[in-house]
């Protein structure tokens, strides 16, 4: 097991926190519930029948995991709580008692209520079937107007970022951030390289120019994004607009931006789109046989992170871990 995975699930073992899978319907999450169970990593909680559960699944141990069955329990107090919050955009106590009756809506509500610490969702649904609901009960975080993502990238090669640990964003939630959207990713994400990543964060505000080398509206964005990174937190070791041989290569940085804080050695990389972010993970991934750790959402009031459809068991398990990391 890579060494920052087992950091992590050391982290939460040490303070257990309830996570909710809303996805019992999927094999992968079920069979990721007994696994967190079983290393307590979190206290697991299950949306679903019981009764169909442990039919679908015969051979996957479900004790010591709590499972909720919106669809049998009286919902009025998680309806009355939603009706509260979206009434003055419009919804009606029928929409919100159907609600409900959706397990990603009904879970993040426990999460709203307090009885849930957090969420882990996204094997079986879109980014804006999870998004939605959390952005519309748990919102953002005090100060930040931006959700967003990001990856902590594990390289093979450890000449990169601290010891090979590295972080992405936003890789796949803004399509095209302002720049002070960029600048909630890039302050977010210097908080995720702290507190899960465990490294100190050397942020670049990545473009396809170094230093005005380039003039463009896109990269004139970025320069934008970092003044107001600056401004907002001055004891942050920031630097842009930068090429990625001039974030990550020290002699290229010399050579290109001599002086940059940064000096050629980022382990943060914010990516000025999601096309160019989302392609950048993916090919780290592939070509260096990097691991991707995530995606991890970040700048909400509470811990949910979403899922690629395409995870492994494995991936559930950790991010889990990271979910209940991040509710400590």
């Amino acid at each position: 097991m890579n060494r920052l995975i087992q950091t992590i699930k050391d982290k939460a073992r040490k303070e257990m926190k309830t996570i909710v899978l809303p996805e019992s319907n999927d094999e992968r999450v079920v069979r990721a519930a007994e696994i967190i169970t079983r290393e307590k990593l979190a206290k697991v909680v299950l949306i679903g029948s019981d009764v169909e559960i442990k039919n679908r699944f015969p051979n996957i141990n479900l004790d010591g995991i709590k499972i909720i069955n919106n669809k049998e329990i009286d919902t009025t107090k998680y309806s009355n709580k939603l009706f509260e919050l979206r009434k003055e955009k419009g919804m009606t106590q029928e929409e919100s008692k159907a609600l409900m009756q959706k397990e990603l809506y009904f879970g993040v509500m426990l999460v709203k209520l307090g009885e849930a610490d957090g969420l882990v969702g996204g094997a079986c649904h879109s980014t804006g079937d999870m998004l939605r609901p959390a952005l519309q009960i748990v919102k953002t975080a005090p100060n930040i107007k931006t959700v967003s993502s990001c990856f902590i990238m594990l390289c093979p090669n450890k000449n990169y970022g601290d010891d090979g640990i590295m972080v992405f964003a936003d890789c796949a939630v803004n399509v095209n951030p302002t720049a002070e959207q960029l600048a909630d990713i890039a302050l977010a994400s210097a908080e995720t390289a702290k507190s899960i990543a465990g490294i100190n964060p050397r942020v670049a505000m990545l473009s396809f120019s170094t230093k005005g080398s380039a003039q463009h509206e896109c990269a004139s964005k970025v320069v934008e994004a970092t003044e107001i990174v600056k401004r907002l937190n001055p004891s942050l070791v920031v630097d842009g607009e930068l090429q990625l041989d001039s974030a990550i290569v020290p002699s290229v940085a010399a050579f290109k931006c001599k002086g940059s804080q940064v000096e050629g050695k980022a382990n943060v990389l914010i990516f000025p789109d999601l096309q160019s972010g989302n392609i950048g993970y993916k090919l780290v991934e592939r070509l260096a046989g990097a691991e991707a750790v995530g995606p991890i959402c970040q700048g909400f009031n509470s811990p949910l992170n979403d899922l690629s459809r395409g995870c492994s068991v494995e991936d559930i398990v950790n991010v889990t871990a990271i979910t209940a990391v991040q509710a400590q």
